[in-house]
């Protein structure tokens, strides 16, 4: 308790949604608990004695608050003092006191127990103790590797399907994010994997994430490779890749010279259907343009003979980064890989944009709602719409249905990354492990889907949750209006007092230490989206804002300072988000209901369970965290019946409209997930069906879907009027690049686009004009506009 400055507070007033309640205020070391009496009412509404009403409780746990202002009394002013709280599960309370001095105790006290705890160890989860029937259950043993990869079919005793499970990081050493199993293809032995992971980004190097049973394609994941400005190159990663886009049974076979292309039929999940009357769509559907621009990259005509689905494999590497941050990476060590050496694949490049992005989107959402304390009113949709969080929602979405696409109508693989392969990347595999299997669809099987994909595959949970807090998320406002020193403004913003030049220049210097070093497992030199810094350090030049001294040295990393703000980001909030998009489109699909991912998000920041608090599989396991703290599936195993949707239909048919394996989002009906936000539907998403998505003045037009199991009927959102954009930005092959992808040599003087043939070359220019491909991400944009958005992703 040496931290509470004052336990109980009385006569409080708690002010949310514009309703006052008068009650007492406790301080313990992990919550603030609010407690109040209702109004007695004399006559219930059958007309007899109404009971007594009982107390009621409103707990908040201090590691979700997101921004904490205190508001002074003013001097000789009757307005009272008062504590306002933005949470991050959206809850807004304010509280008013009679007393100022006892209102500075409380926000002290607040502040302390938040964020100059120190170190992970002190947080709730490490003295929670769970109550019967949640103590009955270990969800730290949910999970079983082995047993995941035997469902999949990838077994050490079976190497039948071209896959086997490497312990080259059974002890961490080899890639200490990584988990201790790696599937890797059976051709390629643990040697080649050592000089493999070399080339790859903290020696995160290609391994396998999903296997799909029928026709045996993989995703794998992996982080980007160290090509840099001198086009560095692996023949191990090379051979690595080449060995997994190999192990399918099919009758495809690689050559040296080109990329072997698919079929041409339109990718939707089910046969084609026919709106009522007969009636055809006349805008091109944005699926169908993007496998036409990937296949058409890949050098294949388009031809009126019968296609089949599957008939030629097009395997793909998916970047998900707009092409300017990949180009931004070079120049330090960093970037994409150079296509001449992977003549066997086609490269497509997403618009995601990178965490400092996503972090501004979602601070925009909470200034839009931060009124919700003191007052009832709805939020300005056109604020919410201007966040862009809809568009960044949407853009995982279709980045998922391309790769889900490719791998289960096409019979292709895939590989994906972004920077370090933890944040976008994760988010990618995951969604589209969604989509295409029906067992992740399940309450146990999401569990597993997180597990895997998350947790083993070294998400960094205690860098973008910030659980640890920052003092600059505390602020006492009258302080704040004149003072220069802005930081202890709660909002978080990208910085804009440096030029464009000075981001680029600063890369390169960052990249001249770069080429003296070697990328060893323990070592790293940017940020997942490019912060010139390792993350597990603080920048040398600055000192731990939680009273750092010379006696750091010999501390834990976990003790060193609060959460740097810059490193936070809702990368797994809009992974449950888009979960919920697939819920909301496919309601009888999903064993789990809308609850589940409210709960699940609220447990991401309550620090009750220990399953989130560390970054990889190596930090939970140093740290004893199993053996120490509670699994946050004992709370959803133990609670099962509460998390279950009443319309659940598990049967999966292929043949059975509605039953398929496959589910594809419908990027058009994005909407807001209100639960979350602690709003009503017509609140977040107004009196219509469907909000529009692109965060921008849309038209909307109707549209027919030839999906099965779902409306027939949908709604896309145009930002120009034209035909749907789409999370594509680029393509290139060895051959050709098409889009805002990096320039590529030909060997042919006077094409444009990178392309060898004026034929094919102009059919890809029209298509990408039809596409929007590269649209907002680098194409028609001045270098100025270029060079600032290097500037973000150098940050």
């Amino acid at each position: 308790m040496e931290r509470t400055r004052i336990a109980k507070v009385e006569d409080v007033k708690l002010v949310r949604r514009g309703e006052q309640v008068e009650g007492t205020l406790h301080l313990t070391p992990h919550h603030l608990i609010f407690c109040h009496t209702p109004p007695e009412a004399l006559v219930s509404a059958d007309g007899s004695t109404a009971p007594k009403p009982r107390p009621r409780e409103l707990w908040i746990t201090y590691p979700i608050i997101q921004i904490c202002t205190l508001r002074p009394a003013p001097p000789a002013s009757r307005v009272p003092s008062s504590i306002r709280l933005r949470c991050r599960d959206f809850t807004f309370v304010c509280f008013c006191f009679t007393d100022d001095k006892k209102a500075r105790d409380v926000y002290d006290s607040i502040k302390a127990w938040t964020c100059k705890l120190g170190k992970v160890e002190k947080l709730y989860a490490f003295t929670y103790q769970p109550q019967t029937p949640e103590k009955d259950f270990n969800g730290w043993d949910f999970f079983n590797a082995r047993q995941e990869w035997k469902r999949l079919g990838i077994s050490e005793k079976d190497s039948d399907r071209g896959w086997r499970i490497s312990k080259i990081n059974a002890d961490y050493t080899f890639s200490p994010t990584y988990p201790a199993l790696l599937p890797v293809p059976s051709a390629i032995s643990d040697n080649t994997l050592n000089y493999a992971g070399r080339y790859r980004s903290r020696v995160r190097l290609p391994v396998l994430t999903y296997l799909h049973p029928v026709n045996n394609c993989s995703i794998t994941r992996s982080s980007q490779p160290l090509v840099g400005v001198r086009g560095n190159r692996s023949i191990q990663d090379e051979k690595l890749l080449l060995a997994i886009f190999s192990t399918s049974h099919s009758t495809s076979r690689y050559n040296d010279t080109t990329s072997i292309p698919r079929s041409q039929q339109s990718p939707n999940s089910s046969a084609s259907a026919s709106p009522p009357g007969g009636a055809h769509p006349t805008v091109p559907d944005p699926e169908t343009l993007e496998d036409q621009m990937i296949s058409r990259t890949g050098g294949d005509e388009v031809s009126d003979g019968p296609k089949v689905y599957g008939a030629q494999q097009h395997n793909l590497i998916v970047d998900a980064r707009p092409t300017v941050n990949a180009l931004a990476m070079q120049a330090v060590g960093l970037g994409s890989e150079n296509m001449d050496n992977y003549r066997f694949a086609t490269k497509a490049y997403l618009g995601i944009d990178n965490i400092h992005v996503m972090r501004d989107s979602l601070n925009k959402v909470f200034d839009t709602l931060k009124e919700s304390d003191i007052t009832p009113l709805a939020p300005n949709r056109e604020a919410l719409a201007r966040s862009g969080w809809l568009k960044h929602i949407a853009g995982i979405l279709d980045g998922a249905a391309l790769i889900a696409r490719q791998v289960a109508l096409q019979h292709s693989h895939v590989l994906i990354h972004c920077s370090d392969g933890w944040d976008r990347t994760s988010q990618l595999s995951a969604m589209s492990q969604l989509c295409l299997d029906p067992f992740y669809r399940t309450l146990e099987g999401y569990i597993t889907l997180v597990e895997k994909d998350w947790l083993s595959f070294g998400h960094m949970f205690h860098h973008r949750s910030g659980f640890l807090s920052s003092e600059k998320w505390f602020s006492v406002e009258n302080e704040r209006v004149g003072g220069t020193n802005d930081s202890h403004t709660p909002r978080t913003s990208l910085g804009n007092s440096s030029s464009a030049g000075h981001a680029i220049e600063n890369a390169f210097l960052s990249a001249k230490g770069f080429f003296n070093k070697d990328n060893n497992s323990r070592e790293s030199f940017v940020d997942s989206d490019g912060e010139l810094q390792p993350y597990d350090q603080s920048p040398p030049s600055k000192k731990a804002s939680s009273g750092s001294s010379s006696s750091n040295k010999n501390r834990d990393p976990q003790d060193k300072s609060t959460t740097k703000v810059k490193e936070t980001s809702p990368v797994f909030h809009q992974f449950l988000d888009a979960t919920y998009q697939l819920l909301y489109q496919y309601p009888t699909r999903f064993e789990f209901n809308e609850r589940f991912l409210r709960r699940l998000l609220y447990h991401l920041y309550s620090c009750q369970y220990g399953t989130f608090l560390y970054n990889s599989e190596k930090e939970r396991i140093d740290s004893r965290a199993s053996e120490k703290t509670r699994s946050v599936w004992d709370y959803f195993l133990s609670r099962r019946e509460q998390f279950l949707n009443d319309q659940y239909d598990a049967t999966v048919d292929d043949n059975v409209r509605g039953s398929e394996r496959l589910i594809l989002p419908v990027t058009g009906e994005i909407r807001w997930w209100s639960e979350v936000f602690g709003r009503t539907d017509i609140e977040m998403n107004g009196s219509g069906l469907i909000a529009p998505p692109m965060g921008g003045a849309a038209s909307p037009r109707r549209e027919w879907s030839g999906e099965r199991g779902v409306r027939k009927a949908e709604t896309r959102y145009h930002d120009d009027g034209g035909v749907p954009t789409s999370v594509l930005t680029g393509v290139e092959t060895a051959e050709q690049a098409v889009g805002a992808v990096p320039p590529v040599k030909s060997s042919s003087p006077g094409l444009s686009n990178g392309t060898r043939s004026g034929g094919v070359g102009d059919k890809l220019v029209a298509g990408v004009v039809g596409l929007g491909i590269g649209k907002g991400k680098g194409k028609g944009k001045s270098p100025a506009d270029l060079e600032r958005e290097m500037e973000v992703e150098m940050q």
